[in-house]
């Protein structure tokens, strides 16, 4: 900070104004008056001043907020969603997932479903890591052909569609998310009659 100056010249002030400096910042650092400031500031025909915030992109505000990791993962250092930890972003009164930008990121569309992270770091958001549902879908399902797995079947044991319900855990083995969410609501009902 520089040392007071009672008697800011219009020289020095015009030095700030065209540096992009703020009117209250002007006035603090060469302790002049605000109004002043302000005046010469519409005589010269400039802009009002705006945060750099209110000017990056979305893209260029997710990489503020991240940290390389070892092993190529990006590691986020903003806001959380305080009951589970996951990663979220807010940007120009709208809320957003780290996760969904890096996709786009790397991918240049919005994805599809949920974007996570199929790498085994626990909310990563390094771009080349980040898939969406059909993403990660296809890479387990080419794990799952590698592995010398079958291709699955067009039916569950229930008889939901497969083409529809039809997921494969990261290690390529296949399941249904419709019978899954049906189990998981009978272990609900049944902890909640037990207690």
């Amino acid at each position: 900070m520089s040392p007071a100056r009672p008697n800011a010249t219009r020289a020095d002030i015009i030095a700030m104004l065209r540096d992009g400096h703020s009117n209250s910042r002007i006035m603090r650092d060469l302790h002049c008056d605000k109004q002043r400031v302000r005046r010469i500031r519409t005589e010269l025909d400039l802009p009002a001043y705006v945060p750099a915030e209110q000017t990056r992109t979305l893209e260029e505000k997710w990489a503020t907020h991240t940290r390389p990791v070892d092993g190529g993962h990006l590691e986020w250092t903003g806001e959380r969603n305080s009951t589970v930890g996951t990663p979220v972003m807010r940007y120009k009164e709208e809320s957003y997932s780290p996760a969904a930008v890096a996709f786009q990121i790397k991918h240049g569309r919005e994805a599809e479903g949920y974007a996570i992270a199929d790498c085994g770091l626990k909310h990563c958001i390094a771009p080349d890591h980040v898939e969406d549902e059909a993403g990660r879908r296809r890479n387990r399902e080419q794990l799952r052909y590698l592995m010398g797995g079958r291709e699955r079947k067009p039916y569950c044991n229930y008889g939901h569609d497969q083409a529809e319900h039809g997921r494969y855990e990261p290690d390529g083995t296949a399941y249904c998310e419709a019978c899954k969410v049906v189990r998981k609501q009978a272990e609900r009902a049944t902890a909640k009659a037990s207690a």
